[in-house]
């Protein structure tokens, strides 16, 4: 394990989610605007059918078993998070879910392992 990744992982998982939330977000905003001629009020609405809780826990269930172990230990970490902001439109287990699947993203961002970042997000459309 290289330096940067130690520092990583000596970040909360939610801290993971926090950053893995925004590339997410500009990920499937991007694909979007560069695959529809949507005007913004479609576009936001297009985007939160991909960045609502039930469909990143949805996406992290069928790309988990394409995970590497690394990779799982991270979902798990940032699933097992005690985060205390409960969710207003999700289950509990889904934004569970859906914060490990952040937590993965946000990692793999601040690691910088933009090619298997890359291929995961690449899955998610």
């Amino acid at each position: 394990m290289d330096e940067l990744e130690k520092r990583i992982n000596e970040l909360s998982p939610l801290t993971w989610a926090y950053i893995g939330d925004a590339v997410y977000e500009l990920y499937i905003r991007e694909k979007l605007v560069k695959t529809t001629k949507y005007k913004p009020h479609k576009l936001h609405i297009e985007a939160i059918e991909y960045v609502k809780a039930s469909a990143q826990a949805k996406i992290l269930r069928e790309i988990e078993d394409d995970l590497t172990d690394e990779e799982k230990e991270i979902v798990k970490r940032a699933r097992n998070t005690k985060n205390h902001h409960l969710p207003k439109n999700a289950e509990v287990n889904e934004y569970m879910y859906s914060t490990a699947f952040e937590g993965l993203i946000g990692y793999l961002y601040l690691a910088k392992k933009e090619d298997r970042l890359k291929e995961i997000l690449d899955k998610c459309i």
